[in-house]
């Protein structure tokens, strides 16, 4: 069976984070090997791993020498990936547990070596298993086939369901950005000339935030989304306004979600 080697990285996320680990390790596909890296948190999010690991050597924590946020986290687990697959999912979300299964099985089919699925919503103060979940109307589709011209207006793949194929595309790092780091990912691998295809049926669960947060206040994302667009991907300024026109449109019709 493939490896599929699952990318999270932790910041202060002891409230949420074994529900996240728990999902991981219920996948009906269980040769899987979570690569977490802590941030230094400082809410016990690091213990919590270790006993985890002692329980499960599938769990494979570390602690980053320094804090570097989300983007140079990733990278750390990232680099130390041994699977055919590199999937991603944060701390506080969540995959149903035939997620791995389905996508392995859909990205074989169709030769795609970057994949992402539909996702749920649920509320941030959700506090069961991914076992436990049942499905609701709020539903983020996802798009068949998405390319690197339409990703450029729009992010089409939630992070929590993309996955890569290590065996094709190699190691591939993130930039290190404070924000979009996800995005600036999809859009070097699709740069390079690798499509990206959808599966429509939903197979993660992703944790709405809280109002007033910074990841719940969208127009926060307009300075991270032109910095990628000018200074990654080398838009002309028509171009990346209307990548950012379209970055605001999706952001606010996904949270009336």
């Amino acid at each position: 069976m493939p490896l599929v080697s699952v990318v999270m990285p932790v910041y202060n996320s002891a409230a949420t984070l074994g529900a996240a680990v728990r999902s991981v390790l219920s996948q009906t596909h269980s040769d899987v090997e979570l690569l977490v890296t802590d941030d230094k948190s400082s809410d016990g999010s690091l213990d919590l791993l270790m006993e985890f690991a002692r329980q499960d050597e599938r769990v494979k924590p570390e602690s980053a020498p320094e804090q570097g946020g989300a983007g140079r986290a990733r990278n750390l687990a990232i680099e130390r990936a041994r699977g055919d697959y590199v999937a991603f999912l944060d701390s506080d979300d969540m995959w149903l547990p035939q997620k791995t299964e389905r996508q392995i099985e859909f990205a074989a089919a169709g030769d795609a070596p970057l994949t992402f699925t539909s996702y749920y919503k649920m509320d941030a103060d959700y506090d069961g298993e991914s076992t436990d979940f049942i499905p609701n109307g709020r539903v983020v589709r996802a798009r068949e086939h998405v390319d690197y011209r339409a990703m450029l207006v729009r992010d089409y793949i939630g992070a929590l369901t993309a996955m890569y194929d290590r065996k094709v595309l190699g190691t591939r790092l993130m930039p290190e950005m404070r924000k979009r780091q996800d995005y600036a990912l999809w859009l070097s691998i699709m740069r390079d000339g690798a499509d990206a295809r959808g599966l429509t049926e939903p197979l993660a669960v992703y944790r709405a935030h809280q109002a007033g947060s910074l990841s719940s206040n969208k127009l926060s994302l307009v300075q991270y989304n032109w910095e990628l667009y000018r200074q990654h991907e080398g838009l002309s300024v028509p171009r990346a306004t209307r990548g950012l026109a379209g970055a605001v449109w999706q952001s606010l019709r996904n949270s009336r979600i």
